[in-house]
């Protein structure tokens, strides 16, 4: 009886994840781009490339299966001619898109929409002009994702798979073997290039003429977040693959929409405010994260499809500004409420890991990421946090507010979750995202190995295992083999 329990524990364990549902592709174009959604059930990994001879868009998806008819796609988008798909390996997909002309594309991850549960990959199509001018472009942008010249020379993927089915099956009616083979289909080489950094943003609040609160003590806010904000700089620029911005690094006021445009300026994939909480009473105590709230992110959105001046510079973050002025309203609020919803998602991921690792040394004034309209955080495209790191107007907190041990733990703190969140979700193209694709490390980091506890590593590294959990939101001691772990 025990066998048999054992045998199907054994079984359960190694039996694949349920297969994530690619159950629609939906495509609206305009002035030379079309925009192309895959709605799934959940979030998986994926990876889109193209290929030449003839051009095709082409979206690998790790264990995942079609439901619904999504070649009707093809139907109404001038850019297709057809939409194929086949199975690889046993368990992933690969779409593959025929396409009418050359192109150019960038893409990003999406979560659900408001109300909806799910995730989505947008991919944005620029029409190129093939021989005629945007081979350049083309060549571009091929090198940027590895894929070779002979990757195109290669074999059409999809028809190499549905043939060596087709021969698979034919063998099997006349004797059934072991297990059908599947060819290995083609895929693009790794950009073995250095990816570019992930830019953080980090506000400190007030300053000048604004010393925001001021605590019983004569502790001034400004004064302690900007040097929060100096000892987070300096742990972002040590870090490989990240480069921190200020937005002032003296004592000065900046306007609060002006904070946000020199997250824009800056191209930044990350803005994060730090602030001290103030309250009448002098009792509240602990540290608290904000992301924009729903209300908010409607309300702002608003404000940017009624202004004219921001019909240009609006979305696109790092990769490029996506003007609006020449999309029609509904056009616009759609790409409006898309890039949102995304930013006000990916804010309380981040959020979430912050707060963990706050709270494994200071007391938590809100257990979960709360949310609410403040201005710094509205920007449509960089995700977005605001830390209270605690109550100045609190005679004991004013006090920890204005200890370098206490300001460098906060700063390690907003570090480590902001971390944690980009070592999950690293922007495509970056060095970050590279190292992790390819298998790398980059410096400070290590890779979990069969056999490990938290208190060997942190015993080979120099470490105690308290600094490693606090560096890594680990909630309790246990490793797995295979992950990554930020060494402090």
């Amino acid at each position: 009886m025990l066998l048999a329990l054992l045998f199907c524990v054994l079984v359960q364990c190694f039996q694949p994840a349920q297969a994530a549902e690619l159950g629609n592709i939906r495509t609206w174009s305009q002035d030379g781009t079309t925009r192309v959604v895959f709605d799934l059930d959940d979030d998986v990994d994926y990876q889109v490339f193209t290929l030449d001879d003839p051009m095709r868009l082409v979206v690998d998806f790790k264990n995942t299966r079609v439901v619904g008819d999504i070649a009707s796609a093809a139907g109404n988008e001038p850019l297709f001619e057809s939409v194929r798909w086949g199975v690889r390996e046993g368990h992933d997909l690969r779409v593959v898109i025929d396409l009418a002309r050359p192109v150019v594309y960038s893409q990003f991850p999406l979560g659900p929409a408001a109300g909806a549960t799910g995730s989505r990959l947008v991919v944005d199509l620029q029409q190129g002009q093939g021989n005629n001018g945007d081979d350049a472009v083309l060549a571009a942008a091929r090198q940027q994702i590895g894929v070779t010249d002979a990757d195109e020379a290669q074999r059409d993927p999809i028809a190499a798979i549905i043939s060596q089915q087709e021969a698979n099956a034919r063998r099997q009616a006349a004797s059934p073997p072991p297990s059908p083979q599947i060819a290995e289909a083609t895929s693009p080489t790794a950009n073995q290039g250095r990816g570019r950094d992930i830019v953080v943003v980090i506000d400190p609040g007030h300053g000048g003429k604004d010393p925001g609160a001021i605590g019983a003590n004569g502790t001034r806010e400004k004064d302690v977040v900007l040097a929060i904000a100096r000892r987070l700089k300096a742990r972002f620029d040590a870090a490989p693959g990240f480069t921190a911005k200020l937005t002032r690094d003296g004592d000065e006021f900046i306007p609060l929409r002006g904070r946000t445009e020199i997250a824009r300026r800056n191209h930044a994939d990350f803005f994060v405010s730090i602030h001290a909480d103030a309250a009448k009473s002098r009792t509240p105590r602990g540290s608290s994260v904000y992301a924009l709230s729903q209300h908010g992110a409607t309300s702002e959105a608003a404000r940017w499809l009624a202004q004219s001046e921001n019909s240009a510079d609006l979305i696109g973050g790092v990769d490029g500004d996506l003007s609006l002025n020449d999309k029609d309203e509904m056009l616009r609020g759609v790409l409006l409420d898309l890039s949102m919803t995304a930013t006000v998602n990916a804010s309380l991921s981040a959020g979430t890991h912050l707060l963990s690792q706050l709270g494994r040394f200071n007391r938590l004034h809100k257990s979960q990421v709360e949310q609410a309209g403040f201005v710094v955080l509205k920007s449509p495209d960089i995700p977005s946090l605001l830390v209270e790191t605690g109550f100045i107007s609190t005679p004991a907190e004013e006090a920890l507010l204005g200890t370098g041990a206490h300001q460098d733990q906060l700063a390690g703190a907003i570090f480590g979750g902001i971390n944690t969140y980009f070592q999950q979700h690293p922007p495509p193209s970056t060095y970050l995202a590279q190292q992790i694709r390819g298998g790398g490390l980059a410096s400070g980091q290590y890779r979990v190995r069969s056999g490990d506890t938290l208190s060997s590593i942190a015993q080979r590294q120099g470490v105690t295992m308290v600094e490693l959990k606090r560096a890594n939101a680990l909630e309790t001691d246990v490793v797995r083999a295979g992950q990554v772990l930020h060494i402090p």
